[in-house]
C-alpha cells in the first residue's frame, strides 16, 4: 500500500479519535480532539502533495481519500452543531451541498465522465476547515486556561467564519452544479 494510502487510513483513525476525545467529557479532550483535527487536516494535505510528486495515484486513494475528507467534516460539523457552537441549520447546508456535489459527481461517472474539482470548491474547503480549526482551537485554550465564556469579539470572529463557510458552500455548490448541469438533464432522459 503507497505512502499516500496509509496517510488517508490514519485519517479516518484521527476522524475516530477526534470523535471520541471531543465527547468523551475526559480532562483535555478538547485540547486532544484539536490536535487530532490538526494532525488530519495535515495527513489531507499531505497525501496528496505525495500521491502527485511520487506519481502513486491510486484508484484507492481517489475513491476514500475524499471520502475521508468527507467523513471527517461531516463528523466535526455534527459534533460542533450538537454543542452548539454553530447552528444546525448551517451543519445541514455543508453536509448537504458535499452529498449533493458527490452524487454529480456519481451521475456523471456513471455515464463515463469524470468532472474535475473546482477552485472554489477548495476555496470552500479551505474556510469550513478553518472555521472548524477556530472552534476546536477555542474550545482547547478555553479548557487549558478555564474560560467559560468568551468575549464578544471572539464570539464575532466565529460567526463571521460560519457566514463565510455557508456562502461559499452554497456558492461553489452552485458553480459546480451549473457547469455540469448537463450531466443531469442527460442522466434524466430513457436510455
Amino acid at each position: 500500500m503507497t505512502l499516500p494510502n496509509q496517510l488517508t487510513i490514519v485519517r479516518l483513525f484521527l476522524t475516530v479519535l477526534f470523535v471520541a476525545a471531543r465527547e468523551s467529557g475526559m480532562m483535555w479532550g478538547a485540547t486532544i480532539a484539536a490536535i487530532a483535527f490538526g494532525l488530519a487536516v495535515l495527513s489531507d494535505y499531505l497525501d496528496g502533495v505525495l500521491a502527485r510528486r511520487l506519481q502513486c495515484e491510486t484508484d484507492f486513494g481517489r475513491l476514500m481519500d475524499p471520502l475521508a475528507d468527507k467523513v471527517l467534516i461531516a463528523a466535526a460539523l455534527v459534533l460542533l452543531a450538537w454543542s452548539r457552537d454553530i447552528p444546525a441549520w448551517a451543519a445541514i447546508i455543508l453536509i448537504s451541498r458535499d452529498f449533493l456535489i458527490t452524487g454529480l459527481r456519481q451521475l456523471a461517472l456513471s455515464h463515463g465522465t469524470v468532472l474535475a474539482a473546482d477552485p472554489a470548491g477548495k476555496t470552500k474547503t479551505a474556510s469550513q476547515m478553518t472555521m472548524i480549526g477556530f472552534f476546536l482551537l477555542r474550545d482547547a485554550i478555553g479548557e487549558g486556561m478555564g474560560i467559560a465564556a468568551w468575549p464578544a469579539w471572539v464570539v464575532s470572529i466565529g460567526q463571521v467564519l460560519i457566514a463565510a463557510s455557508v456562502f461559499l458552500s452554497i456558492y461553489s455548490g452552485w458553480r459546480y452544479a451549473r457547469a455540469h448541469w448537463n450531466v443531469v438533464v442527460r442522466s434524466g432522459k430513457k436510455l
